[in-house]
């Protein structure tokens, strides 16, 4: 009996033994190790320098996002520190030894109780295996992969971009990559990891050699973080292509037959009060955005007030104190999914700023605001301020007006990007309605007085507009119980139309060919054609007194065209704009009896004021440069060289005002005679034969260019210019493959008769006039040979406009 009892023991000794080697398995691994306690745990072995991340929570659903904490600094090349690569729903599955760290679809479901309907949807489209390891450690159910190479690869796509945007031949380098462990971190809803990733290769473009010690060794940082799905408490809200809001979309394949399967949902923060029956209610928790202490004070105290906008919109819908904006505080962590951060970066160039956000694809619900704004915008708005102002003169203080409209701009773009991260789009149809957004791309309103000064005192908005108050209202009501939301909703909606608030966004305001009269970027006014006269006269006046005291005591006097360049040009976007009322087309996102326009011809009379706008815009009078403003521009010295911001020159290194006129005039034609714009013409006539058409058209430039009387002289060569820039777009429209037969077509007459003409005005030209309609026929003749393959002359473009504002 003693000896029975003796072996018991002995095997409940064994057991207990092999049960402690099985549960210490990832301790006896993890020895020596830095353990980081949160959402998942990890270690860090410092001898090793790898990561080892512990799995507990097999086939529970994730947000994973990977960003950029330290980017490249390109703003050609938009890698910018605090850009978001994307993000998605990931879970990891075991299989034996292996782990996988799955992405499910979720563009496709079934909102369904029934398990078996959800998982025939499942099954029938494909999944994403995004990453794979073996376990090294398990205890249990827990297990310990090596998650280094997880992080040690090139998760943001920086090689492909540079590869595309031919910077040269680049791949991601091992062996120059490394954990950052100062920003691998965990809390309790999200795990955070970052790395020191290098791309090498042979880099070879201006744009990565200009931000680069060494442009064959391209090293940056990469996070990717872990974060908690919110739970359900979240209401989703459908979405109306009237709203003003992104929207998430995905097909249910449970929804009955007669019901559209495609579900959209709008995105939005949860935001909720405390008592939905009130007029007037506090949330139950606000939404605050926090701002980089990175930023200089003026710029820090600029963003904070224009971020603050917001809460004016969110009292409107019905809030107390919903909207919040502070300094990040000093021992946050940006990278910490509870806060929304307005960061300021820096770039070699200006660039486009960004509101992105971080969203559970399931509902809309944004989790994170990421805001970046970047540093040299508004130094552009000051170089601006410069050429209108002229402040810099001998013995006199120097004006404020300057920083006033920096500082002014910087709110504006601080309140239009934090209205992105909000959820909110592009409003392009904002400056009809008194600016009536900060989510449309504004320039600045600049007046002139009766005495000759310029007015900058309304250059920007000062508060909220209208229109996001009503968007807001829409977005982010909250509810009694009881009400009927979809019915509400409507009315917000049909008010907001009754109170003549448009929405147009950027696919039909931003591509050259587009036809709305009223969608833009940076355009003001409720006429482009009236604006754009205005503006014209503005222009004269200050390129008649443009002087050296736009320049600083001790400038180079070459530096004079760095002010010029946005003074000669500062029509550019609203010539565009006027450009889309030939051939425009009004037009809403109206739904059925909703009592809004759909579609409606501009009127005639309008796209003629319009072709008469543009034409004034290169007429030599326009185009022409005061003499003695050429004579005060030398050129460049040593340590000044031509940059994207100067004009380009046919002259070598001498200014050439002849090539700042090509790039304007080029740029107002190549609107003009856009070939859906010029097919729409075609169209639009052929429907209602009261509109312009494309043959008129086409007569009226030529009549005013070729057929115009020539002046002497400067004004006379710019009259050839634009005569010959003329023609080649003409010629390109009619080689133009994808433009219909019947645009070819008209472009092909008008060319046979100027042919014709040209050749009988040869008979009596001389000198360069001759010149010039001998230079005509030889376009012509070459373009005969074989239109299709027809190559026109290159022109020189203009110096870089956008941003003046945001994106």
């Amino acid at each position: 009996m003693k000896k029975v009892y003796l072996l018991f023991l002995a095997l409940l000794v064994f057991i207990s033994n092999v049960k402690a080697q099985q549960t210490d398995e990832i301790t006896a691994k993890t020895k020596g190790f830095t353990k980081y306690k949160g959402y998942f745990n990890f270690y860090w072995d410092e001898k090793t320098g790898k990561i080892f991340l512990e799995i507990d929570k097999f086939d529970q659903e994730f947000l994973y996002v990977n960003s950029m904490p330290a980017g490249v600094g390109s703003n050609d090349l938009g890698l910018d520190r605090g850009q978001i690569g994307g993000s998605r729903i990931v879970k990891f599955i075991k299989s034996g030894p292996k782990v996988l760290l799955m992405q499910p679809n979720y563009s496709y479901r079934a909102i369904s109780n029934n398990a078996d309907e959800r998982k025939s949807v499942e099954e029938a489209f494909a999944q994403s295996a995004i990453w794979g390891t073996t376990v090294v450690a398990q205890d249990g159910n827990k297990v310990l992969v090596d998650f280094t190479p997880f992080l040690l690869r090139d998760s943001h796509k920086i090689a492909d971009r540079l590869n595309d945007n031919n910077q040269g031949s680049f791949s991601f380098d091992d062996g120059r990559s490394a954990v950052y462990l100062p920003n691998t971190k965990s809390f309790p809803d999200n795990s955070e990891f970052e790395a020191t990733i290098t791309l090498a290769g042979k880099g070879k473009g201006y744009e990565i050699s200009s931000v680069t010690p060494d442009p064959n060794a391209v090293t940056v940082r990469m996070h990717q973080s872990f974060i908690k799905l919110p739970d359900d408490g979240y209401k989703k809200r459908n979405f109306d292509p009237r709203s003003g809001y992104y929207d998430v979309e995905y097909m249910d394949y449970a929804t009955p037959i007669d019901e559209p399967i495609m579900k959209r949902m709008l995105t939005r923060h949860r935001l909720e009060k405390k008592d939905p029956a009130a007029a007037i209610s506090e949330p139950v928790n606000p939404i605050i955005y926090y701002v980089d202490r990175g930023a200089p004070e003026l710029v820090r105290n600029a963003l904070v007030e224009g971020a603050s906008w917001w809460n004016q919109a969110f009292e409107a819908a019905g809030y107390k104190n919903a909207f919040q904006v502070k300094l990040l505080p000093e021992d946050a962590d940006p990278m910490d999914i509870r806060y929304n951060i307005i960061q300021w970066i820096h770039r070699s160039t200006r660039g486009w700023s960004y509101g992105e956000s971080i969203d559970d694809p399931r509902t809309g619900e944004i989790i994170k605001g990421q805001v970046s704004l970047g540093s040299l915008r508004d130094r552009q708005d000051f170089l601006i301020a410069e050429g209108l102002v002229q402040p810099y003169e001998d013995g006199k203080p120097t004006s404020d007006k300057m920083l006033k409209m920096a500082l002014a701009r910087l709110r504006q773009l601080a309140a239009h990007e934090v209205g992105h991260t909000l959820g909110l789009q592009h409003n392009f149809t904002a400056s009809v309605n008194g600016r009536a957004s900060v989510m449309d791309y504004p320039p600045p309103v600049i007046s002139l007085v009766a005495d000759g000064t310029i007015d900058l005192s309304k250059a920007y908005r000062t508060e909220i507009g209208e229109y996001d108050k009503r968007a807001i209202l829409y977005g982010y009501q909250d509810f009694a119980k009881g009400t009927n939301e979809d019915e509400v909703l409507k009315g917000i909606i049909t008010e907001t139309i009754k109170q003549g608030f448009l929405f147009i966004s950027d696919d039909d305001a931003r591509p050259a060919g587009s036809a709305h009269p009223q969608a833009h970027l940076w355009d003001s006014g409720t006429n482009a054609a009236d604006e754009l006269n205005r503006l014209m006269a503005l222009r004269k006046h200050v390129l008649d007194n443009f002087s050296e005291k736009a320049i600083r005591q001790d400038a180079p006097m070459a530096t004079l065209e760095e002010v010029l360049v946005p003074m000669y040009l500062i029509h550019r976007f609203q010539a565009e704009a006027a450009s889309k009322m030939i051939g425009g087309l009004y037009y809403t996102f109206a739904l059925k009896n909703d009592g809004q326009t759909i579609t409606k011809f501009v009127p005639p009379a309008e796209q003629w004021k319009a072709f008469n706008a543009l034409m004034g815009t290169i007429s030599p009078d326009a185009l022409a440069l005061p003499e003695k403003l050429i004579e005060k521009i030398p050129p460049r010295p040593i340590g000044y060289p031509r940059t994207r911001e100067t004009f380009k020159s046919h002259t070598g290194l001498t200014f050439d005002p002849m090539a700042a006129a090509e790039s304007a005039a080029a740029a107002t034609l190549s609107f003009m005679l856009q070939p859906e714009r010029a097919a729409r013409l075609v169209e639009y006539q052929s429907r209602d034969n009261t509109q312009p058409g494309l043959l008129p058209v086409l007569n009226k430039l030529v009549a005013q260019t070729w057929k115009a009387p020539q002046p002497a002289g400067y004004k006379g060569e710019l009259q050839r210019l634009v005569n010959n820039l003329a023609l080649r777009q003409i010629l390109t429209l009619a080689a133009t493959t994808s433009a219909p037969e019947s645009v070819r077509g008209i472009a092909l007459l008008q060319i046979d008769d100027l042919k014709k003409w040209m050749k009988t005005a040869t008979l009596t030209a001389a000198g360069n006039s001759k010149a010039n309609l001998l230079f005509g026929l030889s376009q012509i003749n070459e373009f005969e040979k074989n239109p299709d393959k027809f190559q026109p002359a290159p022109v020189l473009n203009m110096p870089d406009g956008s941003p003046i504002g945001m994106d």
